[in-house]
């Protein structure tokens, strides 16, 4: 199934409040990897909370569209994007 950013906005939303483990690209050969909870959905973006740090950070779905971000649910292993 092709992904748009549609789908991938309901999926975020669907999955509100769950555990995930988040890999993002920050940059030049610099990858950020972090356990959080999704916190807030939004039209253009998605939080997540760290609780290691107790920051809040915020991904756009055009992020996880381009496998800038990838989101997998601790839960089930699985690869949501």
């Amino acid at each position: 199934m092709a992904q748009t950013l549609d789908t991938i906005r309901e999926l975020v939303r669907l999955h509100k409040g769950s555990r995930i483990f988040y890999r993002a690209a920050n940059g030049r050969r610099k990858v950020e990897e972090r356990n959080g909870i999704i916190q807030e959905t939004y039209p253009s973006l998605f939080t997540v909370y760290i609780e290691s740090q107790q920051s809040t950070v915020s991904f756009s779905y055009a992020d996880l569209l381009t496998r800038e971000v990838e989101v997998q649910l601790e839960s089930s292993g699985e690869n949501l994007f």
